[in-house]
């Protein structure tokens, strides 16, 4: 069982930065695959950016160049940079976590951005 705990969200303007945090319960990273994922209201909840256990990532074209994914296998914690952020990135996000059939994800944590 894995328990993951996303923050870092909040209201923001457009072309401004945040950086969102998923901590989890456990040391996971060597053997799961992390992501970040996001629902927007009346849309299909759509993967952001994904971290393998050994290291590799990919992003959504939407995002790329803008947002990166990292984590800190001390602290247990995924990040999530998001940089010169559009009102289409708001959005419910959420982080995920996958091993072989188990997957987990956190509750998530609202992205606002609007002037």
């Amino acid at each position: 069982q894995v328990q993951l705990v996303e923050s870092g969200g909040g209201l923001v303007q457009p072309g401004g930065s945040l950086r969102l945090s998923c901590a989890a319960s456990r040391s996971i990273f060597s053997i799961n695959s992390m992501a970040w994922y996001r629902q927007a209201p009346g849309k299909e909840r759509e993967l952001v950016a994904r971290i393998t256990s050994g290291g590799s990532t990919i992003y959504a074209d939407s995002v790329k160049g803008r947002f990166t994914i990292s984590r800190d296998t001390a602290k247990n914690t995924v990040y999530l940079q998001m940089n010169s952020l559009k009102p289409e990135d708001t959005a419910v996000y959420y982080c995920n976590s996958v091993r072989l059939a188990y997957v987990y994800w956190g509750q998530g944590t609202q992205v606002t951005v609007s002037s």
